[in-house]
């Protein structure tokens, strides 16, 4: 497949847009002839796309490092016959192109010296400074030499620790890939399937975070083309005979012009093609494509107070279509992008969809952190003219929580395989959330996690321990997917031997949290056997039926039970549904056998007497003397917690301590990391009720204890 036949740019599109044309340039015009006395004109045309963005820009420097650059590749050709320096002054041209500052084009025009010629990074920093020496350095490839398969997954972390220090690395590094996939076509099949997979894998979604859309939506085509050749062509044929007729967006642009125009508010309407695979999407998504399917409406105005008058304009000339509309400007996306999105209905019926931004938001939809400039200088200052913060950490207003994230998961990434495969799984996940700590400060998580990657990401390894977690003041399992705005407080247990659950792994969506749960596992295989297990775990004293829970114990007479009752010489018994015990609110019931069987007040059981017509009989509990005697009183106590190793004997222990005996006990099977005990214990005193149950809430993991409900049937 030739170069020409992956480009989805040789398809030419007739509708105008504002996007910055990357391929406005041919590679005749960017070179000129390759006669020796023409190659200074060769840096002219990045001279002129420099200029449009920075007019005051000094070139001296620029042409500096074009010679160096010409110089040492002299010779070197690339796969394509080509001389090797229409490379770099490729990628220098699209940068150039998208705005970026002087000291970005001398790295970029020198990316390759340091990696493919006899140039030093010692003389890139002698001729050019740190700066330029930081960038070139950054995207220059570790050899295959030295770390052999691991050469690629090893790179890629060096380019993006480097990244973190600052973005334009990254900049360069995917104009560079840009300008290599545009060219890929002299590979083999093959080859070019493997460094496309790559770039979608891994460079896409870089350019996505990173904001910049121009390079990103060209590499989406150029990918598409060569993973999805079908499909590709199927949806070329689609543009091409959409762009033969009439363009139904044409009417409904003008017919907004005219709105604003008669509103007084100066704006400009353009219509904007949609890519090859954005087509391919909504293609897929709607499967019938409207003739306004295959582009949007693009509304540029001066400020942000104008976005709004227009959508407000919009929404009263038109019918708008509210299912579609999104304020990307009251809420930036977190790769720095703003813009109102909204659907309006034109006068044929058509649906439109709008994207309404300023100038500067346009500027920046395109080239995201490219059209920052250098972001490390103000006033005319480098980088290294600014003082470090206190932390000793540079400064920097483009690095976004997923790359900070992304930066602390890779040092525990040490096997290069383990790191390749986390930087995708990463990088495939889109959109990212703003979560608040209750004790204060926000946590940056992508979109979709869960509470267990909120403690990994607050406490490190530290949240091997928590045991639960509050969501907006509610208590919550560790497992809860957390939405944008949520505020989080953790709950982490006392004992330091405490660790997490193979069932983390299942809500765990960020790679710190993954990692960091696979390893405390693998190292304490003990501890993840110490988890509930999945079925119910019956616990009985030996000396005790295990129907003693549910049926009630019968004390046989109104002494053993410690209650008068209404019906003189009836045998007494205490309801083994609701374990009444002084000082409960107390209510009898005859029952077959002449006994009466004496419940809580508020026991379930209590409305479905009533509800079968039983007459209720009168009961008090006796004096306070008769509470005392050992072994009087059952009570059943519910315990609900978070699953952890030796939960059940620390329960266990409170309840000894607290001089009850267990006469039956049950676990359930745990539901998302909650695990519900339930225990019948025999009381020295009923007075002591209300301190076991304080000792039982003491229990790290456990967030509630109270009295059990139970069914019980009538009689």
């Amino acid at each position: 497949m030739s170069a020409e036949a992956t480009d989805p740019g040789a398809h030419t599109r007739k509708r105008g847009r504002p996007r910055i044309d990357l391929r406005r340039l041919g590679r005749a015009a960017l070179l000129g002839p390759v006669a020796r006395d023409r190659l200074p004109d060769a840096i002219g045309h990045v001279a002129e796309a420099h200029r449009a963005h920075h007019p005051d820009a000094d070139l001296t420097i620029l042409r500096r490092a074009y010679v160096l650059a010409e110089s040492s590749h002299r010779g070197q050709m690339r796969k394509s016959g080509e001389p090797y320096i229409t490379h770099p002054l490729a990628v220098t041209l699209i940068l150039a192109e998208l705005g970026a500052e002087t000291t970005t084009l001398t790295a970029s025009l020198l990316h390759d010296t340091v990696e493919d010629t006899e140039v030093t990074l010692d003389q890139v920093r002698e001729h050019f400074g740190d700066e330029v020496c930081y960038l070139v350095d950054g995207v220059t490839k570790l050899e295959k030499v030295d770390y052999g398969a691991a050469a690629e997954p090893e790179t890629f972390r060096k380019m993006l620790v480097a990244t973190g220090n600052d973005v334009r690395v990254m900049s360069i590094k995917l104009a560079d890939r840009l300008h290599n996939m545009r060219t890929l076509g002299v590979m083999r099949p093959e080859k070019q399937a493997r460094i496309a997979k790559v770039t979608r894998d891994v460079l896409i979604p870089l350019a996505e975070r990173l904001g910049v859309q121009a390079l990103k939506t060209e590499l989406e085509d150029l990918v598409f083309a060569i993973l999805h050749p079908e499909e590709y062509e199927g949806t070329r044929a689609l543009i091409a005979e959409a762009e033969s007729g009439q363009d139904p967006l044409a009417e409904i642009a003008e017919a907004v012009r005219a709105t604003l125009r008669e509103t007084g508010i100066s704006a400009e309407v353009l219509i904007r093609p949609r890519h090859f695979v954005s087509v391919h999407r909504v293609r897929g998504k709607r499967g019938e494509l409207r003739g306004t399917d295959f582009g949007r409406l693009l509304v540029l105005v001066a400020e942000d107070a104008d976005c709004y008058a227009v959508l407000g304009e919009l929404h009263t000339c038109f019918t708008p279509v509210i299912s579609e509309f999104k304020d990307f400007i009251a809420v930036p996306k977190f790769n720095l992008y703003q813009s109102l999105h909204t659907a309006v209905v034109g006068p044929e019926g058509a649906v439109a969809e709008v994207l309404i931004r300023t100038h500067r938001m346009h500027k920046v939809a395109e080239a995201g952190v490219v059209a920052l400039g250098n972001p490390y200088a103000q006033d005319g200052t480098t980088a290294a003219q600014h003082d470090e913060p206190a932390d000793g950490e540079r400064a920097d207003p483009t690095r976004p929580g997923w790359l900070s994230r992304l930066l602390q998961w890779q040092e525990s990434a040490t096997d290069p395989d383990t790191f390749w495969t986390t930087l995708r799984d990463d990088l495939a996940q889109d959109g990212e959330i703003t979560v608040f700590g209750a004790e204060g400060g926000t946590l940056g998580l992508p979109a979709g996690a869960s509470c267990v990657d909120a403690a990994y990401a607050r406490y490190g390894d530290a949240a091997h321990g928590c045991i639960g977690a509050r969501v907006n003041g509610r208590l919550a399992t560790l497992g809860t997917v957390l939405t944008d705005g949520d505020t989080v407080q953790l709950l982490l247990a006392q004992d330091a031997s405490s660790g997490p659950s193979p069932e983390w792994l299942d809500h765990a969506r960020t790679p710190a949290a993954r990692i960091a749960i696979a390893g405390w596992l693998e190292a304490h295989p003990e501890g993840a056997q110490g988890h509930p297990k999945s079925r119910p775990v019956p616990l009985r004293a030996p000396d005790r039926p295990a129907d003693d829970m549910t049926s009630g114990p019968a004390r046989g007479g109104e002494r053993d039970a410690g209650v008068t009752v209404g019906v003189p010489g009836a045998p007494v018994r205490l309801a083994g549904c609701c374990t009444p015990v002084p000082p409960d609110d107390v209510i009898g019931f005859t029952v077959r056998g002449g006994a009466v069987t004496v419940h809580r007040r508020g026991c379930a059981a209590v409305a479905r007497m009533r509800a079968l017509g039983r007459a209720a009989v009168d009961a008090r509990w006796n004096d306070t003397g008769a509470w005392s005697r050992p072994a009087d009183y059952r009570v059943t106590l519910v315990a609900e917690s978070f699953g952890r190793p030796r939960l059940l004997a620390d329960l266990t222990e409170a309840i000894a301590t607290a001089d009850a005996a267990i006469v039956a006990a049950t676990v359930e099977p745990p539901s998302e990391q909650r695990v519900r005990h339930t225990y019948t214990l025999q009381l020295p005193d009923a007075a002591g009720l209300p301190g076991l149950m304080r000792a039982m809430r003491d229990v790290p993991g456990v967030y509630d204890v109270s009295r059990a409900q139970q069914p019980a049937a009538a009689r």
